[in-house]
């Protein structure tokens, strides 16, 4: 059964849009006028903001990663100084400074190639030798076993951090 029609407004009751806009407006107080420019600016700072987070989460992210290689690094270094620190103490003090700069690159280059997607040990290797190589009358021998050693305790770090 259909609803009965509620009686209609009446055409002279309704005033005419321009009558409309000027009661709006002017029942609007002052601070509403102005909330299409607040709007305007409101939208203009969102990106703002939102770049801000962006920057902020990056930070994040940064550190990170460099808590990652400042921990791969000091763990690079007592592999390196692992087993010679009679040698070092042997030598004498200009090649103290010498060795001790060149161990600080070493392990530095290092750090950055393991930080690469694909590690290259042959470079590693000839780091860790070029650096063993500063030590007086290096037998070898010795050489080769430190390098192999030091390498391969190297490469297990770069699974675990």
């Amino acid at each position: 059964m259909p609803r009965p029609v509620e009686s209609a407004p009446k055409i002279e009751n309704i005033p005419a849009p321009e009558e409309v806009k000027e009661t709006l407006i002017e029942s609007i107080p002052e601070v509403a006028k102005e909330a299409p420019q607040a709007t305007i600016e409101k939208m203009v700072e969102t990106p703002k903001a939102t770049a801000e987070k962006k920057v902020e989460g990056g930070l994040a992210a940064q550190s990170s990663v460099a808590s990652i290689q400042k921990r791969r690094e000091e763990a690079i270094d007592k592999i390196l100084s692992e087993g010679l620190n009679e040698i070092f103490l042997s030598m004498s003090p200009a090649k103290q400074k010498e060795f001790q700069k060149k161990g600080e690159e070493t392990t530095k280059k290092i750090n950055e190639l393991l930080g690469e997607a694909k590690v290259k040990v042959n470079k590693i290797i000839d780091l860790i030798k070029r650096w063993l190589k500063l030590i007086p009358g290096v037998n070898k021998f010795f050489l080769e076993q430190e390098t192999k050693l030091k390498v391969d305790k190297i490469m297990n770090i770069k699974d675990n951090i």
